[in-house]
C-alpha cells in the first residue's frame, strides 16, 4: 500500500472523479477526509471507503471556502493527528449552459468555485 499512514484530504468529493479519487486513495491504505455539499453521496462515499476496509470522515460543504478548508483541516488532525496531500479539485458540475445564456451572477459564482477555490 503505497499511501498508508498519509491522510488525504479531496474537496468536492461527492461525485465525479473526485469520488473516484477518494476511493482509489483508500485503496492504496491512505485515510481520507472528504469535503461534499451532497450529503447523501458524501454518505455512501464513507460507507464504500470503510467497507473496503479504509478509514474515511465527511466534512460538510456550504461554508465559504476558506471555512471548509480551515474546517476538514481541523477535523483531519482531530481524527487522524495530521494532514498529508489535499486535492482540492472541487467545481460545479450543475451549472452547464453556453456562456453568453448564462449571465453574470451565474458566471462569477462558477468562477469562484471552479477557480478561485482551487487557490
Amino acid at each position: 500500500m503505497k499511501l498508508e499512514n498519509k491522510v488525504v484530504l479531496v474537496t468536492g468529493a461527492s461525485s465525479g472523479i473526485r469520488n473516484e479519487i477518494a476511493k482509489l486513495f483508500s485503496k492504496e491504505g491512505a485515510s481520507i477526509v472528504v469535503i461534499a455539499k451532497r450529503k447523501e453521496n458524501m454518505e455512501n462515499l464513507i460507507k464504500q471507503i470503510e467497507n473496503n476496509g479504509g478509514k474515511a470522515i465527511a466534512v460538510s460543504g456550504g461554508l465559504s471556502p476558506e471555512e471548509e478548508i480551515q474546517n476538514a483541516y481541523d477535523a483531519a488532525v482531530k481524527e487522524f493527528g495530521k494532514l498529508d496531500i489535499i486535492v482540492n479539485s472541487a467545481e460545479i458540475a450543475d451549472i452547464i449552459a453556453p456562456v453568453a445564456e448564462m449571465g453574470e451572477g451565474i458566471w462569477e459564482v462558477d468562477l469562484k468555485v471552479d477557480l478561485t477555490g482551487a487557490i
